[in-house]
């Protein structure tokens, strides 16, 4: 049978499920059994005729009415004169055969049956039989899963991926230029290896990619292979460890034994950190099968026996916990930072996925690209898809502008609270609310522009804010920091001066979060105070406990504890006091914005500059469909909104 015989299942038959076939097969086995078993039985239940008492025969041979009988261990067998068939159990009776040779019956003798014996042990072996197959059958598929043979649990899971489809080459790489020039010097060596041999140069034996879920660290690898054109094996850390120790270590030598055969090659280890965890820093007793399997790949990378021409490249987004032996020269020698895209990336990562979805003429790119700070390359790609499936939906032939600004409302910020029945009096509380932050926004120059405005409840919050930097922020001046203060406090403080004292709402609780954080971290990170200097009070911690970020204080006295305390509470009231004073002035645009946002919900950054310039909006005028964003509520979750300066959501509005 040759390779285009075989079918989709790998069976190599029609309709060959491998599980269905060997279950079949041990079927008939059993089936042959039991017929065999029956045939070597069956001479006994072949006699014909009624059985009778013993009495009754002997009764029969006095009448002498029995004309022959047969006897046999098992049975007497004759026919009486009427030619009636019968039979009987014999018992011990040393009378019968006198008896019967006085009355004439013909008399005949059936030997005993010689495989008797083994018949009663095949009767009795069945259920063990039948336990043995299915033990083998079990432990055959067993094996199957693990790898061919008795000893797959040892071998390698490595897969070689070919390029004759889904081929990946830098051409589809964007957005990570300075990771990719990186990279390119491998894709260099492998396909012209005597250019650096020939001044003595060696080729990083391994590279190291790092950086956060989602930014290409995977696409990267595929994309060397596809440049370089060798083999291209890859396999996950996980696929190392086993409950059984010894396994993975197994594994690690067979998959560089299948490298060494098809070098030059690349081998690539994605989440490696499941395997190259630092050992013995766990608590209690290490875990001996992991770090039995990060000694042996250790030694496979640079040991005594060199694996020339075989390339480790391994992904992570944690490499705080890995063995500093894995990271030391001679084995990763390089450390490929894979940061997520800027602003110029992101729009190189969207033109690259456009290209595969049919555009209207009013889509803008870099519009996209700015209103989505913070995003990877795969949360790009899937509001490129999720524009497209709501075309789709809508029957359109064209993804346009509204759809993209639908799709990242909510890939970002979640679905759209339909079902949420707001009062009126509670949406009046939530239009001032974000009218506050908007109206501040708008009067404090140092703060982002505003790109939305929303009452419409979305994802995790009842409206929002939000804004668009006009470029990525990568240093925050003290200016900024003061004025994202007042920004974040602009809601609680419109709902005071419109509704009370009495009657403010719990809606400001994530401002309050925001406002303390970045406080926090002015005072005791970056010297913002006067008062405690330009000291290093607490500082962040690289890893991270059920998605929060650790901080670690560092030892100060009571009194400086107190101290820090005092200066974050004066930071976020001199924040309150600015959004006061702002919102104070300027009342009457807070007025005109929260009437806006109760009539159409959801407002432009254009039309809330022209509110509080005095206009008017006339969403009917001419051209004015083009400046407006659809109908949607916006609100952003705490693990995809845009980073603030302090490493928490930028503020934003709640």
């Amino acid at each position: 049978m040759n390779e285009n015989d075989k079918q989709p299942d790998g069976s190599g038959g029609p309709g060959g499920n491998p599980w269905m076939k060997s279950l079949l097969v041990w079927v008939c086995i059993l089936l042959g059994l039991a017929l065999f078993v029956t045939v070597l039985g069956g001479p006994s239940a072949t006699a014909t005729g009624n059985t009778v008492p013993y009495s009754t025969f002997l009764d029969k041979v006095n009448e002498g009415t029995v004309k022959d009988v047969t006897i046999s261990r098992e049975q007497i067998a004759g026919t009486l004169s009427s030619g009636e068939k019968f039979r009987t159990v014999p018992i011990a009776d040393p009378t019968l055969v006198p008896t019967l040779r006085e009355k004439g019956v013909t008399i005949a003798a059936q030997p005993a049956e010689g495989g008797s014996i083994w018949v009663a042990l095949l009767y009795q072996s069945l259920p063990l039989l039948l336990f043995l197959g299915i033990a083998f059958f079990v432990i055959r598929q067993m094996q199957k899963n693990s790898g061919s043979g008795a000893m797959g649990f040892g071998k390698s899971r490595a897969k070689m991926l070919t390029q004759k489809e889904g081929r990946v080459t830098f051409a589809d790489v964007a957005g990570i230029d300075e990771a990719r020039e990186e990279l390119e010097e491998i894709v260099d060596f492998l396909k012209d290896p005597t250019k650096f041999a020939r001044l003595g140069g060696k080729i990083p034996k391994g590279a190291l990619l790092v950086g956060s879920p989602g930014t290409g660290k995977t696409l990267l690898a595929r994309a060397i292979a596809g440049e370089a054109g060798v083999p291209f094996f890859t396999i996950s850390g996980s696929d190392f460890v086993e409950m059984f120790v010894g396994v993975g270590a197994s594994r690690v030598r067979d998959m560089f034994e299948q490298a060494k055969k098809s070098a030059p090659c690349i081998v690539f280890i994605d989440e490696i950190d499941a395997v190259g965890r630092h050992r013995g820093a766990g608590l209690g007793n290490g875990n001996d099968e992991r770090e039995q399997t990060l000694n042996q790949l250790l030694v496979e990378m640079d040991g005594f026996d060199a694996n020339e021409g075989i390339i480790i490249i391994a992904a992570t987004n944690r490499p705080d916990v890995l063995d500093p032996a894995l990271l030391r020269p001679g084995r990763f020698d390089r450390r490929v930072t894979v940061p997520l895209p800027d602003i110029e990336g992101r729009l190189k990562i969207l033109e690259v996925h456009m290209k595969k979805v049919p555009v209207a003429p009013d889509v803008d790119a870099r519009t996209i690209a700015r209103g989505t700070p913070g995003m990877a390359g795969a949360d790009l790609a899937n509001l490129v898809n999720e524009a497209a499936l709501m075309a789709a939906r809508l029957g359109k032939r064209l993804v346009s502008m509204a759809q993209f600004e639908l799709a990242k409302d909510r890939v970002i910020m979640g679905t759209e609270w339909k079902s949420l029945v707001m009062t009126d009096d509670e949406k009046r509380m939530t239009a001032y609310h974000e009218a506050g932050h908007a109206v501040v926004r708008v009067h404090t120059p140092a703060s982002d522009p505003i790109h939305k405005a929303t009452i419409i409840p979305r994802g995790g919050a009842l409206g929002m804010v939000v804004s668009m930097p006009e470029r990525d922020n990568y240093s925050y001046h003290r200016d900024k920091m003061f004025a994202d203060l007042a920004t974040v406090m602009g809601g609680r403080v419109a709902e005071e001066l419109i509704f009370g004292h009495e009657k403010v709402s719990s809606g400001a609780s994530g401002d309050i979060k925001q406002a303390t954080k970045l406080a926090r971290a002015m005072v005791t990170q970056w010297g913002m105070s006067e008062k405690l200097g330009m000291l290093m009070y607490e500082e962040q911690q690289g890893e991270t406990f059920l998605g929060y970020s650790q901080t670690q204080r560092h030892n100060i006295s009571n009194e400086t504890a107190l101290a820090i305390d005092s200066e974050i509470r004066a930071l976020v009231d001199g924040g309150y006091d600015k959004a006061k004073q702002v919102l104070s002035d300027n009342i009457e645009h807070l007025h005109r914005v929260a009437k806006a946002l109760l009539e159409f919900e959801t407002l432009t950054g254009d039309e809330i500059k022209r509110l509080v310039a005095g206009e008017d909006i006339d969403r009917d005028a001419p051209g004015a469909a083009a400046t407006t964003v659809p109908v949607s509520g916006t609100s952003i979750p705490k693990t995809r909104r845009p980073k603030g300066p302090f490493g928490s959501p930028a503020p934003q509005g709640a």
